[in-house]
């Protein structure tokens, strides 16, 4: 729950156009349709159209403003950096690991291009193959699994990333030929305090980061991506989010966390391009060209003890944090975006931001000038068994070298934070998320396998 929140540059959001035809005949099939043209073909005849223009018509008017705007349109799969990273951040995640299954080489590469097709396919309202949910062969499994049919694109958006294992596996092999490729900042994080990390839902040698304003868009993409990988590769472990904690934009309101506070006040935005070259994105020189143009993925599962946080006093709650609780301002400010001061002291001589406050600790200037691109999620995952919420924040965070961003701050926040009385770091996993699919010809980790 670092105060570290950067974000990168956003692809900025292309809507998806319907088709000239709409409604004329259906496509030939492997043509991509669209999911939402789908459903128009669907269930709209000659006298179709009359009951959606009466039952439906204004519903669709209304909507169509808002449907056709930023929550529902696409954002575009192919550019120099990865979308998904400083992308505006959607509403929804689906997160999943990997653990790769086979030893070859070849069908890892083909798996990779195989996903590639299907996430721009997907990316851009599509079915996840090309000929669909509902087109094919009836004896034959749909190359789509048909829950996202009608749904518009709703800003999904498909990260990749590599883990430590994938070039060297716990055994030590290297099973694809790899090993000399592994950066240096691809380094296995270290054990910090408190950490209670289980195994079985940490690590794993891939990863795809989904985020959607819709949360069965999200869920579709996974499920297509696993289904097409069976037999290349297992679900490690998944990870569903709801209601981002942070904001990668400043056209974004700051959003706030399970513990009613607003989070990512101070996260890097899209439009801070100096510091995301500084920051998020891998220079040349950094380590192997073929992370050049990419960033490094932190994740951590973090529970937030809810209901002992929810018996501490209001003001006990602002000490801990550094921010009131309402507005989000600084102890001391006015406003959420007022710079801390550090150095005031109240009327009993103590520092306003107490020494072990959330905010002091997060701070750059406490961590060389140290940022992070936050754009994590909370989550809920029923109840423990204990009659208390298994409740907290799925910790996203992107940088150009974890050696010199997350590690440093997570060191010194697990040592210090007062809030760590009320946090479980339950899960971590690292990955190296390589730079963007330039067109049609590329695909993930084309540079790595290439």
């Amino acid at each position: 729950m670092s105060e570290q929140q950067p974000t990168g540059e956003a692809a900025p959001a292309t809507p998806v156009t319907e088709d000239a035809d709409l409604g004329h005949g259906v496509p030939p099939r492997g043509t991509g349709v669209s999911r939402r043209r789908a459903l128009t073909l669907a269930g709209v005849g000659a006298a179709g159209v009359a009951g959606v223009a009466v039952g439906a018509g204004a519903l669709t008017r209304r909507a169509d403003h808002a449907v056709a705007d930023d929550v529902a349109r696409a954002v575009p799969f192919h550019g120099e950096h990865q979308a998904g990273i400083t992308t505006a951040a959607q509403d929804r995640l689906h997160f999943v690991a990997f653990d790769v299954v086979t030893r070859d080489r070849a069908r890892l590469v083909a798996l990779l291009q195989e996903w590639t097709a299907a996430a721009a396919r997907m990316t851009a309202g599509k079915d996840a193959g090309l000929i669909g949910a509902v087109d094919g062969v009836p004896e034959a499994p749909p190359d789509d699994t048909g829950e996202a049919l009608g749904l518009p694109p709703s800003q999904l958006t498909l990260t990749v990333g590599f883990g430590p294992t994938l070039f060297r596996d716990a055994q030590g092999r290297d099973r694809f030929g790899i090993a000399d490729r592994r950066p240096a900042a691809l380094a296995d994080l270290p054990h910090f305090a408190g950490d209670a990390l289980r195994p079985e839902i940490s690590g794993g040698d891939l990863c795809v980061q989904a985020c959607a304003n819709d949360p069965q868009v999200a869920v579709h993409a996974i499920r297509n991506l696993a289904r097409i990988g069976m037999g290349v590769v297992s679900v490690r472990w998944s990870q569903l989010g709801f209601g981002r904690t942070s904001s990668t934009s400043r056209d974004q309101a700051t959003p706030r966390n399970l513990f009613g506070f607003k989070d990512g006040t101070a996260n890097l935005k899209a439009e801070d391009a100096g510091l995301l070259r500084e920051q998020l994105w891998v220079q040349p020189g950094d380590g192997p060209e073929w992370m050049n143009g990419g960033s490094y993925l932190v994740t951590r599962k973090i529970r937030m003890l809810v209901e002992t946080w929810d018996r501490s006093s209001l003001l006990e709650q602002e000490q801990i944090v550094g921010r009131t609780k309402g507005r989000g301002a600084p102890l001391g400010r006015a406003d959420e975006f007022d710079e801390p001061d550090f150095d005031a002291k109240g009327d009993d001589g103590q520092p306003v931001i107490a020494e072990d406050s959330h905010v002091r600790l997060a701070h750059p200037s406490r961590n060389d000038g140290a940022r992070l691109l936050r754009r994590g999620y909370n989550f809920v995952d029923g109840s423990d068994g204990l009659g208390r919420l298994d409740a907290g924040l799925f910790f996203i965070a992107y940088q150009r070298d974890p050696r010199r961003q997350f590690v440093p701050i997570q060191t010194q926040l697990a040592r210090h934070d007062a809030m760590n009385e009320y946090l479980r770091h339950v899960s971590s996993a690292l990955f190296a998320c390589p730079p963007g699919v330039r067109d049609a010809a590329d695909w993930w980790g084309r540079p790595l396998f290439g």
